[in-house]
């Protein structure tokens, strides 16, 4: 009889508010790594549950036996050409009811095809840009408007990750730079805004991904190691390699 247990392997996987051990297929090992070391829980999705051995919880600073709880919601909402949100969730404390973990799991309606600009989720939308990176034969919507409210939220707070699966902020909002670009503006990791050209979004999954050499309007120093650090610094805040 084929053992089923000899495909899983037991695995940390780290969230933004602690980890889960939990066991996981070949599959969902690739889905978790970002290119670094560690293994994420958002680009994985809703575990089973009953695969998740123990978390812990940053906040409690302990661990527990068993797995978090798992919220989740189907909105089936779409949130950029050709990209529609089934689902998003997180996984939460069973003691303090902090997050452990947030995820969001995507499907492209043409698989064939690449993902295009999201939905307006700009302040003012009638400054739309036409710029060439829209499609021009693509008229608005007038259905959308009303989902706007929802397509901003969907990817307000979605952690963004350089390409070295270093985090560098949260998804704050999408905007219009004074040359009409779309741009999307982060709060970094110190608490400051960051503005970088949507071009510069490689993937936009469970996370933002952004593609090699991203250069946001910061000028920030960026070291080997991947850490933005602040304009003028002689060494990396992080690793202190000379910059």
């Amino acid at each position: 009889m084929h053992d089923m247990s000899s495909e899983l392997r037991l695995k940390k996987l780290r969230g933004s508010g602690g980890y889960v051990m939990a066991q996981v297929t070949d599959e969902q090992q690739r889905k978790g790594n970002l290119g670094g070391p560690d293994l994420f829980l958002a680009p994985i999705g809703r575990l089973d549950q009953e695969k998740i051995s123990k978390y812990y919880c940053n906040t409690c600073e302990k661990d527990y036996e068993g797995g978090p709880k798992i919220e989740y919601e189907t909105p089936n909402e779409e949130v950029a050409q050709n990209l529609i949100l089934l689902e998003r969730g997180q996984y939460v404390c069973t003691t303090c009811g902090s997050t452990i973990a947030e995820y969001r799991e995507f499907q492209k309606q043409d698989e064939q095809a690449s993902v295009g600009l999201a939905k307006p989720a700009i302040a003012q939308p009638t400054q739309m840009p036409q710029a060439p990176s829209i499609a021009q034969t693509e008229t608005p919507r007038p259905a959308q408007s009303s989902a706007q409210t929802d397509s901003v939220s969907s990817i307000v707070g979605m952690l963004v990750y350089d390409s070295n699966a270093k985090r560098v902020g949260v998804a704050k909002q999408v905007g219009v730079d004074p040359l009409h670009q779309v741009v999307l503006i982060v709060t970094k990791n110190d608490g400051t805004d960051s503005t970088i050209p949507w071009s510069s979004i490689k993937k936009i999954g469970e996370i933002i991904l952004l593609g090699e050499n991203t250069q946001s309007s910061s000028q920030s120093l960026r070291c080997s190691c991947g850490f933005e650090n602040k304009a003028g610094s002689k060494f990396c805040e992080s690793c202190g390699t000379k910059l």
